[in-house]
């Protein structure tokens, strides 16, 4: 792990139970901490957040109701949802649901409902990308639920910057609790957020973003409040279902204190894994296209 000279506290070693992270002053963008951060791994749903962007970038509306259908089913291999197809939703309540409770058939829908359908979004998400200076990063879906978007932490820390600057995905990704509502036919559902520290109602996180594949694990990005700096988070591949915010909690302890805690050798043996698994599956070579 590579350090720079602390934010406020020192630069002491930080102990992770992620695979892979970085942390970089948003204002500055500089680092502040990078662990095994050029790696090429799956993103999971942090895709989601560029799936935003393209959308916002698009300036479709945000009030207009879009319909789910069989084919935002297929798009994510008939995984699991509660929304029923035929419905329809507001395009701004679609992107809130997929951001802040990871809702893969609403990342389908935004997608499918864009002019030239999902050709055409793969084909943006992969041209905002290069325009952002992701070049180890390539998607294939709007979801993430495909293996085959992959990113680095130090691509998902321009891709995190960048998101923050846009209102609707800061308010969207932080929101705790949503009741979405459903027409043709009527009904409601209850949404809440997957961050845990969302839903325990910290203010200090400003933007937010979970992640979960068999094949990505756990990860999570953040834009965090710490003192007076806003700061970018990005853990992939934490050991645990708590890790990730174990990690987070112990990079604001660290760059508070200079101090983070301890993690298992259980944790240390899974990177070393991990670290073995992604080298055998992809290159850095990856690129946008």
């Amino acid at each position: 792990m590579v350090l720079s000279s602390g934010l406020f506290a020192g630069n002491s070693q930080v102990n992770l139970a992620s695979v892979s992270a970085t942390v970089v002053d948003l204002k500055t963008g500089k680092t502040l901490l990078n662990k095994n951060n050029n790696i090429v791994m799956p993103l999971a749903s942090i895709t989601k957040l560029m799936t935003a962007m393209v959308v916002l970038d698009a300036k479709q509306s945000l009030k207009e109701k879009i319909r789910f259908s069989k084919e935002d089913k297929q798009n994510i291999n008939n995984y699991y949802s509660r929304i029923r197809i035929d419905s329809e939703l507001s395009r701004g309540d679609v992107m809130r649901i997929a951001l802040m409770s990871s809702e893969n058939m609403a990342a389908a829908a935004l997608g499918r409902n864009y002019p030239g359908g999902m050709e055409a979004f793969v084909k943006a998400m992969n041209k905002k990308a290069r325009s952002l200076g992701m070049k180890h990063t390539r998607f294939v879906d709007s979801s993430g639920l495909s293996e085959n978007n992959v990113t680095t932490a130090a691509d998902l820390a321009k891709m995190v910057s960048a998101a923050y600057q846009y209102k609707k995905i800061r308010e969207y990704s932080t929101t705790k609790t949503f009741t979405a509502r459903f027409r043709r036919p009527r009904y409601v559902l209850g949404y809440t957020n997957t961050n845990v520290l969302v839903r325990a109602g910290k203010k200090d996180v400003l933007l937010s973003k979970t992640g979960y594949l068999d094949e990505s694990g756990r990860c999570l990005v953040m834009v965090r409040q710490i003192g007076r700096k806003k700061v970018v988070m990005v853990l992939l591949d934490s050991f645990g279902k708590r890790s990730p915010i174990g990690d987070a909690n112990r990079i604001k302890k660290w760059l508070v204190s200079g101090k983070s805690g301890k993690i298992s050798r259980a944790a240390l043996n899974y990177e070393q894994m991990k670290i073995a698994y992604y080298s055998t599956l992809y290159s850095a070579s990856y690129s946008s296209k």
